[in-house]
């Protein structure tokens, strides 16, 4: 299936669509592209907020900005394999029999499946600034990310 009809699904099956895509095989590109897809489309979601930073407060060019951003999204990558070894490590201590792969797997994806919700912030951060909306927004869409990650964990630890 197409990535964008994984993704609309997931928000409605995760443990299916999860099942489809660990029974693909293990395959560590394909499981990264996961990651690099949230990376590149979270870059893209800021986007729109740093050129409104830029406009108000030309101290900082656009290009400085879009440079620090993306430098600062690299830089996160081990941590996300940090994060994905300790949600499989707490799933093992809870009984789960998955693997590395899998926990992988269920992090990357859940991040996937949040991109389009945070396009839609950073459009609304990019026109109402930092407040409120923005605030409960990014809840929102943390605690979706909450639900699809325990759910697509639980799903490939097997419980």
């Amino acid at each position: 299936m197409a990535l964008t009809a994984d993704i609309l699904e997931s928000w409605r099956r995760p443990r299916a669509v999860v099942r489809r895509l660990r029974s693909a095989g293990r395959s560590e590109p394909f499981v990264f592209t996961f990651l690099f897809v949230f990376l590149l489309l979270a870059f893209t979601s800021l986007a729109p907020y740093l050129s409104r930073e830029a406009t108000l407060h030309p101290d900082v060019t656009l290009y400085q900005r879009l440079f620090g951003a993306a430098l600062g999204l690299l830089a996160l990558i081990p941590l996300f394999y940090l994060l994905a070894a300790l949600g499989h490590l707490v799933a093992r201590l809870m009984g789960g029999t998955g693997g590395w792969y899998e926990g992988r797997l269920a992090l990357f994806w859940a991040l996937t499946c949040i991109t389009p919700a945070m396009l839609v912030l950073g459009l609304v951060r990019s026109f109402a600034g930092d407040g409120p909306a923005v605030t409960g927004l990014g809840l929102l869409i943390f605690l979706g990310f909450i639900v699809l990650y325990s759910t697509m964990l639980r799903e490939v630890e097997g419980q």
